[in-house]
């Protein structure tokens, strides 16, 4: 996949996963990109370790659905890592 279809894949699976997490995210849209894009790099990682398969088509219904779930993982880790203690 092209670096623009990248930052579009990341844009979209990122934008999904902080609509689907509850509570206040902080960060901007280049933040969004970037949890999208580790998001889909952790989920795809995570799906060949448990033996999903990869077909190849990274706009399919699936590919989709574990990006976003490696995205709110790389969301949980990103807020707890920057959540301020008062």
């Amino acid at each position: 996949m092209g670096i623009l279809a990248w930052i579009l894949f990341g844009l979209i699976v990122g934008a999904i996963a902080k609509l689907l997490m509850p509570g206040d995210q902080k960060g901007g849209w280049i933040m969004t990109i970037i949890l999208g894009i580790v998001g889909a790099l952790v989920g795809g990682f995570v799906a060949g370790l448990i033996g999903i398969g990869d077909d190849g088509n990274p706009w399919d219904f699936g590919t989709i659905a574990v990006s976003v779930i490696g995205a709110i993982i790389v969301l949980l880790i990103y807020g707890a890592l920057t959540r301020r203690n008062p």
